[in-house]
């Protein structure tokens, strides 16, 4: 028996489970494909820097959070903590923001890691689909994907979760705004941990989920009251359009979200049966990002949805999702000449689309029909010696335990009918 485990805080995702993150992972693509966004896909550890600049070094996900390495050559690198600077470093070195079709628009999917402490919903190891539309300041844009992580929901038959939507504002009107949330802070009794935040990033105070902070917030200053003409012309372009799609939302002056780089639209989508980790997933527009990391002005949105929370929510609310079957059809062979005549059946039912499995390590009938039933296929071939001699196989009906004999060369199409929209049975 092995003695190693899955380190602390990570899970390993195997069957039966494991189905369910594929289902979900396909979900959350769909609607993204069906716009136009293509798949990307970037390397498990990137430069550190590249996470201190974009991320914000004031951040958690910087300063505790990160998995960070240093190589035999030197270079100081960093296990990814979330993917949207990953994916823009990937778009900015293949130069596809000059391919003259603007915006570059991507989506991907992967693991990510953070060291926190471990608890539901919470791992050091976690799966996100992502999206990232580069290089277009567009409310449209911002509208477009939230209404696709809605249809992703929406499609996997989630329903009582709730999108917060919010403006952090632009290098115009932030300013003022920082300042006068620096000023009102100042006044807090807080720790020394979060005053050092008032200087370098007044707004993650905001996002600070102690009871003790949040009581002392009640009459902060709040962004919306401080957006220029254009922020709060292009928010609420965004809300008109989203209302338009049929996309509830809640305004949230305080969402502000743990990365440094967002601007003007912040969303959230949580689920209240998650207990404290509520949020499933959430994005923004992040215009600065790109020069912050040494690229030319190229004004971006985007989101991450977690996969693993995503399961959670579903199962908190009793959703099945309807997954195709592992096995349709199961192969039962008994003696060589059918261990052979079935195993070419197998190959041939694979090919045509038709999930199907052997009873491999030559089992007897009864226990061979037990692996069958054990598989979840719905039909069973089943051939002997008497049955080639007659050039004919076993079809089974595995629920009813309905039995009729085909002709070998007939056994694809017999199958294939039997599982068809209007099953038929030969």
């Amino acid at each position: 028996m092995s003695t190693f485990k899955a380190p602390k805080g990570t899970y390993d995702l195997i069957p039966p489970d494991s189905a369910a993150y594929l289902a979900v992972r396909e979900a959350i693509a769909a609607p993204l494909r069906r716009a136009g966004y293509g798949y990307a896909e970037t390397p498990g550890f990137e430069n550190v820097e590249l996470f201190s600049r974009g991320v914000g070094e004031s951040t958690d996900i910087v300063t505790k959070e990160m998995y960070t390495l240093t190589t035999k050559g030197g270079d100081e690198l960093a296990l990814r903590p979330e993917g949207t600077a990953s994916v823009l470093r990937a778009a900015l070195e293949a130069n596809l923001h000059k391919a003259g079709n603007l915006p570059v628009k991507l989506w991907y999917s992967g693991s990510y890691y953070r060291y926190e402490r471990p608890q539901a919903g919470r791992y050091r190891h976690f799966s996100q689909v992502g999206a990232e539309a580069i290089g277009a300041e567009d409310p449209a844009l911002d509208a477009e994907l939230v209404i696709l992580a809605v249809d992703a929901y929406r499609s996997l038959g989630l329903r009582n979760f709730r999108l917060l939507l919010n403006s952090l504002g632009d290098k115009e009107c932030r300013p003022v705004y920082r300042a006068a949330l620096q000023d009102f802070l100042r006044g807090l009794d807080l720790d020394e941990d979060t005053r050092r935040r008032i200087d370098i990033n007044p707004l993650r105070v905001l996002d600070d989920k102690r009871e003790s902070v949040q009581k002392q917030l009640a009459g902060a200053p709040m962004m919306r009251d401080h957006l220029c003409e254009a922020c709060r012309t292009y928010h609420e372009q965004v809300r008109e359009l989203l209302t338009a799609a049929g996309v509830a939302f809640e305004d949230d002056p305080k969402l502000v979200r743990g990365l440094d780089y967002y601007t003007r639209t912040t969303f959230e989508f949580v689920h209240d049966g998650l207990g404290s980790q509520s949020a499933v997933g959430g994005g923004g527009r992040y215009d600065g990002l790109s020069e912050m990391i040494g690229g030319p002005s190229l004004p971006s949105v985007g989101w991450a949805l977690g996969v693993d929370r995503t399961v959670l929510a579903l199962r908190a609310e009793g959703v099945e999702l309807d997954l195709p079957a592992v096995t349709q059809v199961y192969a039962v062979p008994l003696g060589e000449e059918a261990r052979r005549t079935l195993f070419g059946l197998v190959t041939e039912l694979r090919r045509a689309g038709v999930a199907t499995d052997f009873a491999y390590g030559g089992k007897g009938l009864k226990n061979a029909m037990k692996s069958a039933n054990r598989s979840g296929a719905r039909l069973a071939l089943v051939a002997g010696e008497r049955d080639l001699a007659e050039g004919v196989v076993q079809l089974k009906d595995l629920d009813s335990g309905e039995q009729r004999a085909v002709p070998a060369a007939e056994a694809v199409t017999a199958v294939r009918s039997a599982l068809g929209p209007n099953p038929r049975w030969p």
